[in-house]
């Protein structure tokens, strides 16, 4: 036989390539020819038409959407996570033999041959309706669905879908996380506020409009900390177009983007470029099951749809997305308003609650901003327990990835690793990946445990002069040691609630290795 394959996992690293590793070697010993497309970090050798045309099966082995899976429509398809063609690869390659072999007589029944891939559609998500609606969209033939067994299961679906944008946010997350926190370690607390603007000890600071003068007012560590603030506010836009392109191929790009800047600007954050993501993807998904005649065809995918969907996606994140969260934002500043004379460590465990939502969104920046005021007026309580709470997501599910790694897709992991800086820096969008992949779980769990701190904060009465910089500028800490204790109490109850949610009703994640001495739970 002869079968091509493509490998992908969310980070694009390791797993993508021992997946390929282990399917060329079965495949070997099976006496088969195969092919591998690595859609990897180092970027993909694309098959070419002739070894798609004169493959017998098609293996997808991925964690995120094939990119233009619709060359392989027409094609008998195994789908299944990576881990499995690393730890089964011989079962995927007799599933291939048995989808190749149940194949032929449908072939020869519609008069197909086995290099035409124009037409016939057999079992596999290269067939799926999805891959019909491009076609159509595309003045080509529209393929029917293949049979109902054959079909991803829509958690699955939507898994992948958010896997594909975590994957190409990841990298934004680390380089810009790293580079602020080298910059509050080499410039203190007090950088944000010379580039950003504010007040800082008595003294004001407009924000920097000229980059000349960056070097004047901060130094390099003002530098750094613009570079890193530029990269992560890319975070939600490129985490939102990436899920539209999963959805929607290239044409989802442009609304996809859109929508995560405007979920920025509008102030809807991480949760707003979520839906914007997915309602972007299903806009121009819908755009292109329109048929049109073959000439207009490639206008509509130049201009129309990348117009359209863009109109349609900003006017739903301005009016719809946008307006509501930026109400409902400061409907809550003016509450906890009300609470600050309240009792102190139920105020404390609400900020904790807030800080965690949704991890930089629009609920965490109304308890950043209300810890910033209450600083500003005397009270360094408040800014203590929201920055200490902050701190928690990041460092919980770095912990919880180490203590059971088996429990984390190997994105997750690879996250793991730089959450313990950002969340020691007070950047709490190092949860984020985590909670992109699975928020019914990752983020009632973090909430758990940043509510602890923010309350063990309060009871404690730690203070805090700086407005930012997490554990870096501990020297400014009143009751240093009572504070990173609430701090070690949050992480662990975080971490506990992860790894208890994780187990509950789920195997281990689709992308998560076995590794030694685990048993994949």
């Amino acid at each position: 036989m002869r079968i091509v394959a493509v490998t992908a996992c969310p980070t694009g690293i390791a797993h993508t390539y021992m997946a390929a590793e282990a399917l060329e070697q079965a495949a070997a010993d099976a006496g088969h020819q195969i092919v591998v497309e690595t859609q990897g970090a180092a970027g993909a050798v694309r098959l070419t038409a002739a070894q798609v045309a004169a493959a017998d099966a098609v293996i997808f082995a991925a964690d995120t959407e094939i990119q233009d899976r619709e060359r392989f429509a027409g094609k008998p398809v195994v789908i299944a996570p990576v881990k499995q063609a690393i730890n089964h690869p011989r079962e995927l390659i007799s599933r291939a033999e048995e989808a190749a072999e149940s194949a032929a007589p449908e072939a020869a029944a519609e008069g197909t041959g086995p290099g035409d891939a124009t037409d016939h559609v057999t079992a596999g998500a290269g067939g799926d309706e999805a891959a019909g609606a491009r076609g159509a969209a595309g003045g080509g033939p529209a393929h029917r669905a293949p049979p109902e067994g054959a079909k991803v299961h829509p958690a699955t679906r939507l898994r992948q879908w958010l896997m594909t944008g975590v994957s190409y946010m990841i990298p934004f997350v680390a380089a810009g996380g790293i580079l602020i926190a080298l910059a509050f370690m080499i410039g203190g607390a007090e950088v944000a506020v010379k580039v950003d603007g504010g007040t800082w000890q008595g003294q004001n600071y407009p924000e920097v409009t000229d980059l000349s003068e960056l070097l004047d007012r901060a130094g390099y560590a003002g530098v750094l900390f613009k570079i890193g603030t530029t990269a992560f506010s890319m975070l939600v836009p490129i985490l939102a177009g990436f899920i539209a392109y999963a959805i929607a191929d290239r044409p989802g790009l442009v609304p996809g983007v859109v929508s995560g800047l405007l979920a920025t600007a509008t102030g809807a954050g991480f949760l707003g470029g979520l839906a914007g993501g997915l309602l972007a993807g299903a806009v121009v998904m819908a755009l292109r099951r329109i048929h049109l005649p073959r000439a207009a065809a490639g206008v509509m995918t130049v201009v129309g749809i990348p117009l359209v969907s863009t109109l349609v996606m900003g006017f739903v994140m301005i009016v719809v997305i946008g307006e509501p969260i930026a109400a409902a934002q400061r409907g809550l500043t003016d509450w906890l308003d009300g609470l600050s004379g309240a009792n102190v460590i139920l105020l404390g465990a609400l900020l904790g609650l807030m800080m965690a939502f949704d991890m930089g969104g629009p609920v965490n920046k109304v308890a950043y901003t209300f810890g910033v005021g209450s600083l500003a007026g005397g009270d360094l309580r408040v800014m203590a327990a929201v920055m200490a709470a902050g701190m928690v997501p990041p460092l919980a599910l770095a912990l919880a990835s180490i203590v059971r790694p088996a429990l984390f897709t190997d994105s997750e992991r690879k996250a793991g690793e730089a959450a313990w800086l950002l969340g020691a820096s007070f950047i709490t969008e190092g949860a984020i990946p985590f909670a992109a992949a699975d928020p019914l779980r990752v983020i009632p769990s973090i909430m758990a445990g940043s509510a602890v701190t923010g309350a063990l904060s309060m009871a404690v009465d730690a203070t805090s002069r700086a407005p930012h910089g997490g554990l870096w500028v501990i020297g400014l800490i009143g009751r240093p040691v009572l504070y990173l204790a609430a701090i070690a109490a949050g992480v662990l109850v975080g971490t506990a609630c992860v790894l208890v949610a994780k187990h509950l009703g789920r195997p281990a994640p689709e992308g998560a290795a076995a590794l030694p001495g685990t048993t994949g739970r």
